[in-house]
């Protein structure tokens, strides 16, 4: 009896020592698989960048003034800029992104390019013409000055910045329904209907301007392809490649974010259930008037005080939305 309670007690003990190893592996194991994630992330991110540098793009910084009111929103100055020409460069693509780490909610406010402003230091222009004569740092004066809004951070994105994300994302490329068949000054023929684009296709149905709306339906077009990129870049088959399609991303842009900024941003967007992003478009309907000028040609004369109205309560949220 006591042999055969020895070995019961002995057996015993000794499957303790082996849960007791088991339970010891745990951590090592959680340590393991956290280290490993880090370096994909880390090797992911840096093969985005390479990308980005065999494209020959280079990375310079822009004088800007931006302060953080520490509100838990950050308001970012998205540039898409033009072709160089003669030395001097366009803005494309002018919008305002805020990102409310509370909520985190993402919005979206489109600028029309012919909005006739008042420029600090020089004569009252097109917005899309800021850019050219003082940078970064000259547009968020001017959209400080003419839409009382502090815009605090800033991303200068180049177009081939585009076109490398969206072919990381899928070599196929991005779902779309394409509106209308389209040709006129886009290098490119585009037929109606739902397809997938590759990244030069996908800017050039972004960029297309030449029909009856001109302008209003290109930017109509930008907010439809940028929730489509979103879209498939968060769905479920890219989840593990966002690493590498943040990194071609940053490798294409200019801003005043640093990474560290980026990565808590695009973690705290992943998080969030609702991945929707609220869009504005300005200015909105008859708020405004097209207006012949001497030296800036035809322009959009905006009514500043609707149209700021509407802005900030879509930004801060209306009364009776808080």
């Amino acid at each position: 009896m006591d042999n055969e309670y020895s070995r019961s007690e002995r057996a015993a003990h000794t499957v303790k020592k082996k849960r007791l190893r088991k339970r010891g592996l745990i951590p090592l194991i959680i340590l393991l698989l956290l280290a490993g994630g880090a370096l994909y992330i880390y090797f992911s991110y840096q093969s985005g960048l390479d990308i980005a540098k065999g494209n020959g793009v280079e990375q310079r910084a822009h004088e800007f003034n931006g302060v953080d009111d520490k509100d838990g929103k950050k308001n970012i100055l998205l540039l898409g800029a033009d072709r160089e020409v003669d030395g001097s460069q366009r803005t494309d693509v002018i919008m305002i992104a805020q990102y409310d780490y509370m909520q985190k909610d993402m919005k979206l406010v489109s600028l029309m390019r012919d909005i006739y402003v008042d420029i600090p230091g020089y004569q009252s222009y097109k917005i899309n013409s800021v850019y050219s004569l003082g940078g970064v740092e000259l547009l968020r004066q001017t959209i400080s000055q003419n839409f009382d809004i502090e815009v605090e951070e800033y991303a200068v994105v180049d177009y081939a910045a585009f076109e490398s994300v969206v072919d990381v994302i899928n070599k196929d490329g991005i779902p779309i329904d394409v509106e209308k068949d389209m040709s006129a000054k886009i290098d490119t023929e585009l037929e109606k209907g739902p397809q997938r684009l590759g990244g030069s296709d996908l800017l050039a149905y972004a960029r297309f301007r030449h029909d009856a709306e001109g302008d209003f339906g290109r930017v109509r077009r930008q907010q439809q392809v940028i929730d489509a990129v979103k879209s498939e870049a968060v769905s479920i088959g890219n989840i593990f490649k966002l690493p590498k399609i943040a990194g071609t991303g940053m490798g294409h842009v200019n801003t005043s974010m640093s990474d560290g900024e980026m990565y808590r941003m695009m973690a705290s967007f992943l998080v969030r259930g609702d991945k929707n992003i609220d869009t504005l478009t300005l200015p909105m309907e008859d708020t405004y008037q097209f207006m012949d000028t001497p030296h800036a040609g035809n322009v959009i004369d905006l009514d500043f005080e609707a149209n700021n109205q509407e802005l900030h309560d879509f930004l801060e949220g209306k009364p009776e939305e808080q």
